[in-house]
């Protein structure tokens, strides 16, 4: 072998062991720098947890105390807790409690329904019809997010009054249906929903209707859920409207009962929590059946190439 022969076939053998010396190189800096930032997350959500949990154990703590105790403050239901289910047992004795879930239940779940099926139709007209004015239309109904609630509630009001609707399930149904931002997500999920299927769909001799329904919405069901879950919790957790609307204790929703608890208990705190407790139960049971559902929806990513 010649010497040229020798270099030329060295030369190679070199670059590969060039290469394959700095890869490991490379990936343990990768592996050392993604481990110091699961390390750093997850010292983060530690904090920001406790930092939640803590005011929850209490408000569970002092629904476990007794009235005399929670009324002399933190540093007695910290030292001298004796627990008891005292207060869960008087709301349910005494209280509407029944009532009130059952008020809230059927509003928060009517509204949810008709606002994702009303939502749904305005955001699959913006996305996919072409019409004049399009996109002076969705410019309005995203500007509804500027309007805060509580200006509206007076004209709600003599509106409802007007129609006769006062003191029913329907006064705090329909004004809370027309959810600018269930519109704005629905919209920016539906485009990104590929137009390919629609157009697969139109050569079937699907039209618009059929589309939507058997097309759009199946594909869409992370944002469906995501939707319903946030419109059922801002519903049950709606204080404003319904203190204003609805007159017959029969019918109050959770918020208008648990500020009637505590306006009637005074100083009980630890009923009043109880009554906290109890209001929140739902809710948490909610997000943690539902929570991928929620996430997928509000980000988006509901389709997955």
């Amino acid at each position: 072998m010649t010497a040229t022969e020798s270099i030329t076939t060295n030369r190679p053998r070199k670059l590969r062991s060039g290469v394959s010396a700095a890869a490991p190189a490379n990936a343990a800096k990768i592996g050392v720098s993604g481990r110091g930032f699961n390390i750093v997350a997850a010292v983060v959500l530690t904090v920001f947890a406790i930092i939640w949990l803590i005011p929850s154990l209490f408000a569970l703590k002092t629904s476990l105390s007794d009235n005399g105790v929670a009324a002399l403050g933190a540093n007695a239901i910290l030292s001298n807790w004796n627990p008891t289910l005292h207060s869960y047992a008087s709301l349910f004795r005494s209280g509407d409690i029944w009532n009130w879930y059952l008020a809230s239940a059927i509003t928060s779940i009517v509204t949810a329904v008709l606002t994702v099926l009303f939502a749904s139709m305005a955001a699959f007209a913006l996305s996919r019809l072409v019409f004049r004015g399009r996109n002076v239309a969705f410019l309005l109904i995203i500007l509804g997010i500027m309007i805060p609630t509580q200006v509206l509630i007076i004209p709600i009001f003599q509106e409802l009054n007007a129609v006769g609707l006062l003191n029913t399930y329907w006064s705090v149904i329909f004004p809370q249906v027309p959810a600018v931002i269930a519109v704005f997500i629905f919209k920016q999920f539906f485009d990104g929903i590929p137009k390919e299927l629609e157009e697969a769909a139109r050569i079937d001799g699907a039209g618009m209707w059929k589309i939507y329904w058997s097309v759009i919405l199946p594909l869409s069901r992370p944002v469906i859920a995501a939707v319903t879950i946030l419109t059922f919790v801002g519903v049950w957790n709606n204080l404003l409207l319904p203190l204003f609307v609805l007159s017959n204790p029969d019918l109050m929703t959770i918020p208008v009962g648990l500020a009637t608890v505590q306006g009637s208990f005074g100083q009980r705190y630890a009923d009043i929590q109880a009554g906290a407790i109890l209001a929140a139960l739902p809710l948490i049971i909610l997000y943690l059946v539902f929570q991928r559902q929620i996430v997928e929806g509000v980000t988006g990513s509901g389709l997955k190439g």
